[in-house]
């Protein structure tokens, strides 16, 4: 099977690439910005010409769309996710090779939802800030296209390779640099957000397998649980060897480390649950408030999948990364 990979560079796109390599009967080819590309092409500004007489020459069997941008302004977002999308679309109208498309989408399309609940694929989207709804018009273009195609949207990816900027990517640096100046309090805020992290080792797998499957339309990729960033934090802290105290800035003060509760939210009952809501609403920069998790079920009916590795593991790579900087 020849597949086509947009976006081979891109955090998710380095480990889907890793996991398609690993398979034998596939035939990989990257295309994108960076240099280490197979062929370069930027899709946010190429023409579907171009692109269409690539995909004929290639003749993919699959293309999969991991590019895209995750941070910019609205115009930027837009360019890199929806008009890049758009010309991946027309371009595989266009071409004879008939592929498959399967496309990275992303929680923050649906936007926040309701404390307790888990999202389903049929939910009505109503992202809360540009990126969702740059990448909520990417997957409706994708899904209106006419195409053999099936849509990922994958909740918050964790392990290697976190992105320096994201929660989690954060509460590591933050730990880190605790420790290397000998910190014995660390202030953080936002611990209360819930979200469902998902291994982005998963999630590669999660694009194989859609890659052998005729299943079409929006198939959530989650762990189906939602987690506290609180414990999170209480994780890394742990891995890390940290024996100071947090200090939660949207909370009532410092509690130690090593002491401080890990909180589930799977049922929302109890001071785990979604109603335990901080005292003070933190910003959410992904415009998916306060909790988000994913309902999981079609993802096993219709790919075969369900994540694997636990939120620990994926937090111990992160920290092991966090740590080589130090």
């Amino acid at each position: 099977m020849r597949v086509l990979l947009l976006g081979a560079s891109g955090y998710i796109g380095r480990f889907v690439a890793d996991r398609l390599l690993a398979d034998p009967a596939v035939h990989l080819t990257a295309l994108g910005r960076a240099d280490d590309s197979d062929v370069r092409f930027d899709l946010a500004t190429g023409s579907p010409g171009a692109l269409t007489r690539f995909l004929d020459a290639v003749h993919p069997g699959v293309v999969v769309n991991c590019a895209g941008a995750i941070r910019g302004t609205a115009g930027e977002l837009i360019r890199h996710n929806t008009v890049a999308t758009a010309t991946v679309c027309e371009s595989m109208r266009r071409s004879r090779c008939s592929a498959r498309l399967v496309h990275i989408g992303c929680a923050a399309e649906y936007g926040p939802s309701q404390p307790g609940s888990s999202l389903t694929e049929d939910a009505t989207p109503r992202p809360g800030g540009p990126y969702g709804v740059s990448k909520l018009a990417a997957s409706e273009l994708v899904l209106g296209s006419g195409l053999d195609a099936i849509v990922l949207r994958v909740f918050s990816p964790a392990g290697p390779g976190t992105p320096a900027g994201s929660p989690l990517g954060r509460l590591a640096d933050s730990l880190r640099r605790a420790m290397q100046h000998g910190d014995t309090e660390l202030k953080l805020t936002g611990l209360g957000v819930q979200r469902d992290f998902v291994d982005v080792r998963d999630v590669a797998r999660a694009v194989h397998a859609a890659t052998l499957s005729g299943a079409q339309g929006v198939v959530n990729i989650g762990s189906g649980h939602a987690v506290r960033l609180r414990e999170a934090a209480v994780t890394l802290s742990r891995l890390s060897g940290f024996t100071g105290s947090l200090h939660e800035l949207d909370a009532a003060g410092p509690v130690p480390a090593a002491v401080l509760p890990a909180q589930r939210a799977d049922d929302g009952r109890g001071p785990g649950g979604p109603a335990a809501a901080p005292p003070h609403h933190p910003p959410y920069p992904d415009g998916c408030g306060a909790w988000q998790q994913a309902d999981v079920r079609s993802a096993r009916d219709r790919l075969g999948w369900r994540a694997r590795i636990t939120l620990e593991e994926s937090l111990g790579d992160i920290w092991m990364e966090a740590a080589c900087r130090m």
